[in-house]
Parts: structure tokens; sequence; C-alpha cells
């Protein structure tokens, strides 16, 4: 254990003493963590847990938050604007989700915290995973939700999110069970700048959801806002009386159908081509992934696809989730990858958007 983790660890264990009604953290002795959970570590770095399999005794994650003493570490272009959680400031990324940044972070962790670092053998490569025994505090999306209803004092903010989630809930038919608040107000670090940030549990749910929201702005009660084509294409983002709120989806435990270690992966070659999507009942989530037909490649990729024709799509970048419905065509730049079940040893071709190896790789609504 090196002296910045036990002074992080230290330090935590010293705020006990906030009151839980604003506090809305789990232990992680029964967590089964998911795409969405929030987890806060001994040396205060904040990450989000990445997707929905992950190795014994660790989380993937990506890194959202750094504190204040760790800043000068980081070689990435970093927000002006600073959070701060139990006291700790946070910085934060300008761009979290590109492939030099990721590489950055990497690179950090590293040299200065090699624990985050775990070599996956069924990838081939170093990814930011944190282990278990590190992790101080966990944000589960229900849970704070649960939390937040409970408590006795409320602010504008949280009054504003309470009243979102009824309304959704209300219109789209959804049990206020399936819902979750993700962000700085489950964090209970948000302030008057921030948004609301809503998840729903269940791809069914999630459906709803969209339908529901897209009533009420017919019916003027919300109306979208959209910052570019992908915006337009998820219409996930929008505007409640005088607040920005985004909603995203998370499985479901009994929507988990895949474990860490049932198949491995080998990346081939960069590919860029036009398809169908043939299912998008998965493409919601992250990774968001997307059954394809009527594959055209573009370019070099013509005898290459024409082999090794890929069933899905699987984008790891969040703002591809729920971009193109069944039956829409999409153009796709990723990296071909083999896939094999470890048990069985049937093979099967995918394209992943989001390799961190690769700024041009994107799914684009046609």
């Amino acid at each position: 254990m090196n002296v910045a983790f036990l002074k992080r660890y230290l330090f935590y264990k010293s705020l006990t003493h906030i009151s839980s009604a604003k506090v809305f953290e789990t232990n992680t002795t029964n967590w089964l963590p998911m795409d969405g959970d929030t987890f806060v570590t001994c040396e205060g770095f904040i990450l989000n847990v990445f997707g929905y399999e992950h190795p014994k005794e660790r989380v993937f994650a990506f890194l959202k938050y750094v504190p204040s003493e760790f800043k000068r570490l980081f070689k990435v272009r970093l927000l002006e604007r600073t959070w701060k959680h139990k006291g700790i400031e946070l910085f934060r990324a300008e761009k979290l989700y590109t492939a030099k940044n990721y590489k950055a972070f990497l690179e950090t962790f590293r040299k200065n915290f090699p624990d985050y670092v775990y070599f996956c053998p069924f990838r081939r490569k170093e990814v930011i995973s944190t282990p278990i025994s590190y992790i101080n505090e966990v944000y589960v999306p229900k849970e704070c939700l649960r939390a937040l209803m409970k408590t006795t004092s409320k602010d504008k903010l949280q009054k504003m999110t309470l009243d979102f989630v009824g309304l959704v809930s209300r219109e789209a038919k959804v049990s206020i069970e399936d819902f979750g608040i993700h962000g700085s107000i489950a964090l209970n670090m948000h302030s008057s700048e921030s948004d609301i940030d809503i998840v729903v549990y269940g791809g069914q749910n999630f459906r709803k959801v969209e339908a529901a929201i897209e009533r009420l702005v017919k019916d003027n009660v919300l109306t979208y806002t959209f910052n570019n084509r992908l915006d337009a294409a998820r219409r996930y983002k929008g505007r409640f009386i005088d607040k920005i709120f985004m909603y995203n989806a998370i499985r479901k435990p009994e929507e988990v159908a895949t474990k860490y270690g049932e198949r491995s992966y080998t990346p081939i070659a960069p590919v860029k081509f036009r398809c169908k999507v043939k299912d998008d009942g998965e493409a919601m989530f992250r990774p968001a992934i997307y059954k394809i037909e009527d594959c055209t490649p573009l370019s070099q990729s013509l005898t290459l696809l024409e082999e090794k024709i890929p069933e899905t799509v699987v984008s790891m970048i969040g703002c591809y989730r729920n971009v193109a419905k069944k039956g829409q065509k999409i153009e796709v730049s990723g990296t071909l990858e083999r896939v094999e079940e470890t048990t069985t040893g049937k093979i099967s071709y995918q394209v992943v958007v989001g390799t961190a190896e690769n700024e041009e790789e994107y799914i684009w609504p046609l």
C-alpha cells in the first residue's frame, strides 16, 4: 500500500460522521458492478463502471474526476470548472471519451498508480481497471434515487429531479423502482449548473420511456435539445422547465447474458462500411450492440469484409448508443475483431467502435 493510498483512505474514514440523509453510497460487500455505477477510490479518484463483464476482484471503469492533488500528473486538457466531493476539489477532462485521452489516463496510472492498470488476457492489452479493495464508496443509480426520495431536506434541483422522474414514470407506465439517478446529483456534489441525469433499468422500459418523452415533447411539456446530429438521432436530451435532462439505459441483471472470460477477442484490421440494422434490442446499452446485415464495404475494406462478415457492431463509446433503429442504415468506421467462444471454440466476427486506438471510429446514422 503506497503512502498516497493510505493518506486518502484515512481521510475518507475521518468523514464517516456526515449525515446519512445526504450520502447515497453503498458498500462493496454484495455489490454486482453494473454499467452506470459510480465509485470513489481510497485515493479520491471518481470512476464510472464500464459494461457488465469484470474480472474477479476488479472493475473495468473510466476515469471521470481527478483530485486536485493529482491534477499535474494528467497530461490532458481539463475543464476550468471544478467540483467538490466531501471537501475534496476535483477536476474533469474536457473530453472524456477520446482515444488520445484514454491513452493519457492509462499512461498516468501506469507510471503513478500501477494497480489501476490490468492486462486483460482476453483482449491482450492493458486497460484501466480498479481493484475492488481500493474502492471506498459505491453509488448505484437505483439506490441513489431511493435515498434521495427519503431525504427530508431537498434543494431545488433535487426536487426537480424527483418531479421529472415522477412525470416520466407516470407517462411511460414504468415503475419508479426501475429508475435511477446518475451524475453529480447522485454524488451529492451538484450545483446550480448541474443537469438532471437519470437512468432506466431494462431495454423494454427504456423503449417505453423513449416513447413517453416523445409524447411529452409533442404536448409541449418537455422540449428536445440537440447539439449535433447524434443528439437528434438519439433524442436522449432535452429541457424540463429550465433544466437540461438526459436519460440512458442500464441492463437489468437478467439481461446480462455473458460473463468475463467467456469470449476472447483478436483485432484484425480497421474497416469502414455501410449496413442495415437488423436488431436494435441492445443498442440502448453500453456497450451498444447492433445486429447488422447487408454490409457494403467502403474503400480497402472490400475483400476483408467479404471473407469475414461481421454479425454485430459494438460501440464502447456512449454517444453512439441508440443512434439507429431496426431497418435503418448506418455508416461504420471501426476495428474488425475475431470473437472466439472460450468454451466451444465457435468463431464469429464483430466490428468495434471505440477501441482507444483510433480517433476515426464512429457510427453515423444515414
